[in-house]
C-alpha cells in the first residue's frame, strides 16, 4: 500500500472541470488531473432518477493532500452534493509514485 490516492469527481461542464483541475494544480495539492469529456451520469437524486453529461476528473494525489481536495472540490463545485471519492493506490510504477510525492505539497 503506498500513500498515494485517486480522487475521482464530476463537473456538471467544460470549464468547471478545468476550473477545479487548474485550482489544485495551483496549489499543488495534485500532480495530475485528467478530464474525461462527456460521461453519461445515470443516477438518483432526492428520490427521482436523473441523467446527466458530465466531466469526469481523476485527480491523482496524496492520502496527506485529500483532506484539501476535498475541502477544494466542494468549495469550487456548483453541485449541492459533489461527487468525492478517494481510493487508495496499492502499488504503481515507482517513477510515477515517485513523481506524485515530488509534485503534491
Amino acid at each position: 500500500m503506498t500513500n498515494k490516492r485517486l480522487v475521482l469527481t464530476t463537473a456538471e461542464s467544460l470549464p468547471q472541470a478545468r476550473t477545479i483541475a487548474d485550482a489544485l494544480i495551483e496549489h499543488k495539492l495534485a500532480a495530475c488531473v485528467n478530464i474525461v469529456p462527456h460521461v453519461q451520469s445515470i443516477y438518483v437524486w432526492k428520490g427521482k432518477a436523473e441523467e446527466a453529461e458530465e466531466w469526469f476528473l481523476w485527480i491523482k494525489t496524496t492520502s496527506e493532500a485529500f483532506a484539501r481536495v476535498r475541502d477544494l472540490i466542494r468549495e469550487l463545485h456548483s453541485y449541492e452534493l459533489p461527487e468525492c471519492l478517494c481510493l487508495a493506490v496499492e502499488d504503481g510504477s515507482q517513477d510515477y509514485l515517485r513523481w506524485i510525492d515530488e509534485s503534491v505539497e
